[in-house]
């Protein structure tokens, strides 16, 4: 579900790649589309700014820094992928008493061992998905593990049912257009009492507050288990931060503390960017698809990645970045500047529609339905009421499975002769990577009967025929 559209993960990756593989896959995605001579490392992009002829050309001059040495060059269009997780969010000033505070401290960013936290009392603030990482591996050597939230929030298991992935269950066209054609409430309430069939939240102190809006779901496979068996307390948000201790909030005793760990999230800023370009504001920035700043005079240029969506990043970025290449050649046209700036607007005001999830986030959105959105743009959807015809097997396969990005390239710019085979061999690869070993599979005995019962009842109808 997270690979690139073009280029699967090796058949004995596993379903859930841990980053040093990761890191392989992308090694091995720069050497097969022959990459690495495009990529300059170890240098800074210090600024980038318009030419004086930008209204007529739309080029942009481009200040690098590669080993104190810093240059500059023009190029016709800019892409920034530098995503959403670029500045650790350290506040600070929220925490009263921090600055007292005798223990350590740091952003969730710095984390790199549970070696530091053997026999420590340990504070993580914040149930992401990092905060909640780091709670589970301290509570495998710390003396004590105590995570405080402020709002809750839904813990999944990346096991769902069958001990199939979570992801390419929930993940589907058919899910997808159910959820979205039911009301709010009607969801909300089905996607409760599906997560809650794992564990009851409000058990163990993790039911969100606001239970009608979609935050991003947690994926944590351990920390059920670690909570029941104590190894790890969930706490309200913190009150006051003394000296060696720290003060919850509607309970007055003190807790000793020796590391606090602040996994509260990060912003994003383009440092080398004028603000006239791209301005950042209330977490957001008024780009058209999340892509292409709205008020500029010619659309060359265009920021990936500033998008949360309830799905993988790889893909999304992926798509993108191909709806904006077919922009940036001048295949694709943007609409008037009236038109994308009345669209930013509209989403920046988050209206719910009565239908379908509700998000609580800004850049925050339907996975599947923001990615069909830009597929239909460069005419690369795949249409399934033709395809019900000539090719009815891919077509179920396509509505009823996994949304997997091969489904992104098979038609239109880019298309790729593998996808229809890696859709149809998805399940095969995702069940080889637990298959380690053989197991032979006994027959129960009510299908042996039935077998037996039907092979008798074929014979006599045979001898009185």
């Amino acid at each position: 579900m997270s690979c690139y559209s073009d280029f699967p993960f090796p058949e004995d990756y596993p379903n859930y790649v841990p980053n040093s593989q990761f890191l392989e896959y992308l090694k091995m995605y720069a050497n097969h589309f022959n990459l690495l001579k495009c990529i300059q490392f170890k240098t800074e992009v210090c600024r980038v700014t318009k030419c004086p002829d930008f209204t007529v050309t739309g080029q942009w001059e481009v200040v690098t820094l590669n080993e104190g040495k810093q240059e500059s060059a023009i190029f016709d269009a800019i892409m920034v992928c530098t995503g959403f997780l670029t500045n650790p969010h350290l506040p600070l000033d929220s925490f009263p008493g921090i600055n007292t505070f005798e223990g350590q401290y740091f952003h969730s960013r710095q984390y790199k061992h549970p070696d530091i936290f053997k026999d420590k009392k340990v504070l993580v603030i914040g149930v992401g998905n990092s905060g909640t990482d780091i709670a589970v591996e301290a509570s495998h050597v710390a003396k004590k593990v105590f995570l405080s939230t402020t709002g809750g929030a839904w813990v999944m298991s990346r096991v769902s049912e069958s001990g199939l992935p979570w992801d390419m269950l929930f993940m589907t066209r058919f899910h997808n257009m159910l959820r979205n054609s039911l009301p709010t409430p009607v969801v909300t309430w089905w996607m409760s009492r599906k997560i809650n069939s794992w564990f009851n939240h409000a058990n163990y102190g993790l039911a969100p507050e606001d239970r009608t809006q979609m935050k991003e779901p947690v994926i944590n496979d351990e920390l059920p288990g670690r909570i029941i068996t104590g190894k790890v307390l969930i706490k309200p948000s913190i009150k006051e931060v003394k000296k060696n201790s720290v003060i919850f909030n509607y309970t007055p005793k003190e807790q000793p503390i020796d590391i606090i760990v602040f996994a509260t999230g990060y912003t994003f800023a383009f440092p080398f960017l004028d603000e006239t370009v791209v301005k950042v504001e209330d977490g957001q920035a008024s780009l058209y698809k999340y892509i292409f700043p709205a008020h500029l005079e010619k659309p060359t240029l265009a920021i990936i990645g500033l998008i949360k969506p309830l799905g993988s990043m790889i893909p999304t970025g992926e798509t993108q970045a191909r709806w904006a290449v077919q922009v940036l050649k001048g295949v694709n046209k943007l609409p008037p500047r009236s038109v994308m700036i009345e669209e930013v607007n509209a989403r920046k005001e988050n209206r719910p529609s009565g239908f379908g999830l509700c998000y609580c986030k800004a850049l925050q959105s339907d996975y599947i339905t923001y990615i069909d959105e830009l597929l239909t743009d460069i005419n690369a959807k795949p249409n399934l009421f033709s395809m019900l015809l000539t090719d009815p097997r891919l077509a179920l396969a396509i509505f009823f499975g996994p949304c997997t990005p091969y489904q992104f390239r098979l038609t239109g710019p880019g298309k790729w002769k593998g996808a229809r085979n890696a859709i149809l061999n998805q399940w095969d690869r995702t069940l080889k990577a637990t298959r380690t070993r053989t197991v032979q599979e006994s027959p129960f005995p009510f299908a042996i009967l039935l077998t037996l019962f039907l092979v008798l009842l074929v014979a006599v109808f045979l001898i009185f025929l």
